[in-house]
This record gives C-alpha cells, sequence and structure tokens, in this order.
C-alpha cells in the first residue's frame, strides 16, 4: 500500500513535470522568428489567411490555453507544413513504431556487449583487455554520431558494398541500428567498469570470500548485482531516447522514424509537430525513469521509493 501511495505521488509529479516541459516548449517556439507559413510561395494576403485559418494571428497567450485545452482532450492538432492536414497523434505513432523497430534492436545490441565488455574491463583491470576495451569506449565516446554514420557508410555501402544506402533495402536497417548501438554501448563499458571496480572494494565481498564462498559466486551473484544500479539509472533515459530514434541516423540514413520528423519540423517550423514530438519523448522519459525508480527497489530493496 505504501509503495502504491508513493507511486502515485510519482506519476502526479510526472505529470506537473510534463505540463512545465510543455509550457516551455510552447513560448520557446514561439520566440522564434518567423511562422510555418513563411515559405509558403504564396502572396502575403494568403499567408495572413493562412494564419487566421490556424489561429496564429490571436494573442500567444490565446493560442497557449487553445493549445492545452486540446491536448486535455486528446487533440494534438494537425500538421502545418510537413503533412498538411494529418493529425499529429498519427505521424508520431506511425514514425514511432519504425524508431521503436530499430531502437529495440539497438538497445539490445548496447546492452548484450556493453555490460560484459564493461566486467571484463573491471575485473582485468589495468591488464591488457582492460587497455583495449578502455581505448576502444572512449574512441566511441568521442567520435560524433554523423561521422560514425558516415564511415559507416562509405565503408560498408561504397567501398566494399556490403549494405543498401537504402533504409527499405534488405539489409538497409543494419548501418541504422549500428550507429545507434555504438554511442550507448561504449558509455556502457566505462559505466559497468566504474561500477564493478567500486563494488568490489566493498568490505561484505572481502566477507563473503573469508566466509569461503567461491570468486564466481561473489562475483557474477554479489558483486555483479549490486552494481546494476548505475546501468538501470543510464537505461531508463537511454532507453527514451534510442526507441523515439537517433536523430543523425535516422537523418543521414533517411529513416522515416520520430527523430528525421523532429529535425524536420524544426526546419520548417511545423509548430504542432514540433509540440507533439517534444511531448511524446518527455513522457517517455519520465514514464522510464519511473521504471527505473521501481527495479531500484526489486534489485536493492534498501532503496525507497521518495
Amino acid at each position: 500500500m505504501e509503495l502504491f501511495q508513493k507511486i502515485i505521488k510519482r506519476v502526479l509529479l510526472a505529470v506537473f513535470s510534463l505540463f512545465v516541459i510543455v509550457t516551455i516548449t510552447f513560448f520557446l517556439m514561439n520566440l522564434i522568428p518567423g511562422d510555418p507559413f513563411m515559405s509558403e510561395k504564396a502572396n502575403p494576403e494568403a499567408q495572413a489567411a493562412l494564419r487566421a485559418k490556424y489561429g496564429l494571428d490571436q494573442p500567444i497567450y490565446v493560442q497557449y490555453v487553445k493549445y492545452l485545452d486540446g491536448l486535455l482532450h486528446g487533440d494534438m492538432g494537425n500538421s502545418y507544413v510537413l503533412q498538411k492536414g494529418r493529425e499529429i497523434s498519427t505521424i508520431v505513432t506511425e514514425s514511432f513504431a519504425v524508431s521503436m523497430s530499430l531502437g529495440i534492436r539497438a538497445l539490445i545490441l548496447a546492452i548484450l556487449i556493453g555490460v560484459p565488455l564493461g566486467c571484463i574491463a573491471g575485473l582485468w583491470k589495468n591488464k591488457a583487455p582492460d587497455a583495449f576495451i578502455r581505448v576502444i569506449s572512449a574512441v566511441g565516446i568521442s567520435v560524433p554520431g554523423y561521422v560514425i554514420a558516415a564511415i559507416l557508410m562509405l565503408v560498408l555501402a561504397v567501398s566494399l558494398r556490403l549494405l543498401p544506402t537504402s533504409y527499405n533495402r534488405p539489409g538497409g536497417t543494419v548501418m541504422p541500428i549500428i550507429t545507434l548501438a555504438l554511442y550507448p554501448t561504449c558509455y556502457l563499458i566505462r559505466l559497468t567498469r566504474a561500477s564493478i571496480l567500486e563494488v568490489l572494494n566493498q568490505d561484505y565481498l572481502r566477507t563473503e570470500r573469508a566466509k569461503g564462498m567461491s570468486e564466481t559466486v561473489v562475483i557474477f551473484v554479489h558483486a555483479l548485482k549490486n552494481s546494476l544500479i548505475p546501468i538501470i539509472t543510464y537505461l531508463g533515459p537511454l532507453t527514451a531516447s534510442i526507441l523515439t530514434g537517433g536523430f543523425v541516423a535516422e537523418s543521414v540514413f533517411n529513416v522515416p522514424g520520430l527523430g528525421r520528423y523532429f529535425v524536420s519540423a524544426i526546419n520548417s517550423r511545423d509548430y504542432t509537430l514540433i509540440m507533439g514530438t517534444t511531448i511524446f519523448y518527455a513522457a517517455l522519459i519520465i514514464f522510464m525513469n519511473l521504471v527505473c525508480d521501481i527495479l531500484y527497489q526489486i534489485v536493492d530493496p534498501r532503496i525507497k521509493l521518495d
């Protein structure tokens, strides 16, 4: 019962956080010079008619109240520019399905590679495997995503011709998945290594060894379990970020996912699409953080959900 009350409290806090994000995004977006119809090939009278049609000629506070009222009724509006007249909820749902299909595979790849390599680096501290893994992870974190995407395309698609550049062709998802997974994989390596090293120096592990417990049980049952908390902390926002699509990966490889639509919406000043993608992304991050907070208590019951 106590846990349920705390979850309700966190949900209410999440709703308030989402309201703040919506408010800040709305007013910052409208501070940008111009509007969605500046690039329209129409005379000033036609542009003015479009602004009046969508209510963009009204005071900003009136637009804000109307938008909030629409949100409360489940209406996120229609696209102004990119897909004129289509409901934002439909665009977000369809594009998120594409991003999620890539993101889940990239997330699994990052966890399956990053966590074991981080454990190896931690257990072989200052030895050859540790040094090699640290160099690889440092490079993966330091190199920007668009450089990784360009290198993959140049080597695998242009030079070796192993993979297609088009997302819709067989094998077209391999390079976007690698681009999405590389940074979180390298970050998980460093995070897991640091967590393992910290846990291995704890007194309770020395006590377990003194009791005659095997090194395998000490490491894989006690040490690894207690080193998961920092990893779970990172997996929350990572999952939200990678499921909504990488802005760079989807733009470079022309993937019709949520990340590419977000970038395109900003470039075209498609206000409703900017708001829709931002709200969805923020809600997903808040939800994943709540899930991680609950997982803390499963991994370590001493942690309280306050």
